[in-house]
């Protein structure tokens, strides 16, 4: 057993708010277990780890242990060879009070793995409600959502619980993003079959001055990297990088780019302003040709929007989602059921909208009549606006 012992100052957090502790891992080791303790009332220290071939997981401020072996490991972290050699628990200084935070980590090793905890696969679900919309040019809409954790970050769901819950919403597919971690990965497939839904792999790379999903099959994104480099290496693997919830208080986007991803998170289930249009003004200025998404960011019952609130619409080839959003064939409403807005070519669809508004950016405006509408589209409706202010759909 290793103890490592300090405190940690406002005048650390502002030299460098990546820090590590170094651990001695001997030849034969099966099991590495790392606990940290400090006063949560005062501040808040994110943890994960990096072993001598790179990055083994994150767990952010959700947990304060893990462990380690070949077979399994704490969610969040990566089974695997515990290769000899100095491993790093990483620390990032998320909050230090003005007067310091004391912090006690302990790594222990052992030549024995613990016996993998017990897990339960819950039974299959029936699907919830879904609209049905007819397929245009031989494409198919799916309903999703884009924004969802599990217990491998800071959710409360295992990933067969978030499935099933996604399912019993009549969703399409879910994209599963955890905080700076692809431990999920490996589940998805499995538990996408068994119950019925496209599990999409992501990650949800997220700093203290913004967040941003990266989806599709790829490899892990270093947070700790510039943005540039975050974009890069997505593209490079032929993956989706996507803005997260860019209003979103002390999660909102401050991060300095140069180029600038093509989609963005543009409702949010936290999402403050739906009056004045403060994220579509923000997506406008971001990029002219912006694809708007939605995403719930699901992490437990009552704290966020449930999955599909809002909901993603992807007119997909062959339930091709990421091939439809790169393509920007995408429309965004409140839930499955809820009032929709859908571009059909050169004309944009309301389906179940009766006394709504659309919004052109030159201000004009246009009064909704009917549960099933055809509005001719042109380049600028993109805002389905009810009477009472609350945005039910975007689409562009």
């Amino acid at each position: 057993m290793t103890v490592h012992q300090g405190r940690w100052t406002m005048e650390d957090r502002a030299e460098q708010i990546m820090r590590s502790v170094p651990v001695e891992v001997p030849p034969g080791t099966a099991a590495l277990s790392v606990e940290l303790a400090y006063d949560r009332a005062r501040g808040v220290l994110d943890l994960g780890c990096e072993g001598p071939a790179g990055f083994r997981g994150w767990s952010g401020g959700a947990r304060d242990r893990y462990t380690i072996t070949p077979g399994w490991a704490t969610p969040g972290y990566l089974p695997g060879e515990l290769e000899p050699g100095v491993w790093h628990v990483l620390l990032r200084l998320h909050r230090v009070p003005t007067d310091g935070l004391d912090f006690t980590v302990t790594v222990t090793t052992s030549d024995r793995a613990p016996d993998a905890p017990a897990g339960e696969r819950p039974e299959k679900p029936e699907r919830g409600p879904k609209r049905e919309l007819l397929a245009v040019d031989g494409r198919t809409w799916l309903a999703g959502d884009l924004h969802s954790h599990t217990v491998h970050s800071d959710g409360s769901s295992t990933v067969p619980e978030l499935a099933v819950l996604a399912v019993q919403r009549g969703l399409d597919f879910l994209a599963v993003t955890d905080h700076n971690t692809v431990s999920h990965h490996p589940e998805l497939a499995s538990a996408g079959a068994r119950y019925g839904i496209d599990l999409i792999p992501g990650q949800e790379v997220t700093t203290d001055r913004g967040h941003a999903n990266a989806w599709g099959p790829i490899g892990w994104v270093d947070f700790r990297r510039p943005v540039d480099d975050w974009f890069a290496a997505v593209r490079r693997d032929g993956g989706i990088l996507s803005i997260n919830h860019p209003l979103g208080g002390d999660c909102a986007w401050r991060q300095p780019v140069t180029d600038r991803p093509q989609h963005a998170e543009i409702w949010h289930s936290g999402w403050f302003d739906r009056t004045w249009g403060a994220p579509l003004a923000w997506a406008d200025a971001w990029r002219p040709d912006v694809i708007p998404v939605g995403g719930s960011d699901y992490h437990r019952p009552g704290s966020d929007g449930l999955p599909g609130n809002p909901t993603t619409w992807v007119l997909a080839d062959d339930g091709d989602v990421l091939g439809g959003l790169a393509a920007g064939r995408v429309a965004i409403n409140a839930g499955p059921q809820e009032a929709l807005l859908i571009r059909l070519g050169d004309e944009l669809l309301a389906l179940d909208a009766d006394g709504t508004v659309l919004i052109r950016p030159d201000g004009s405006r246009a009064v909704i009549r009917g549960d099933r509408v055809l509005l001719p589209a042109g380049d600028g409706l993109h805002l389905l606006e009810t009477s009472s202010t609350e945005v039910v759909a975007i689409c562009r």
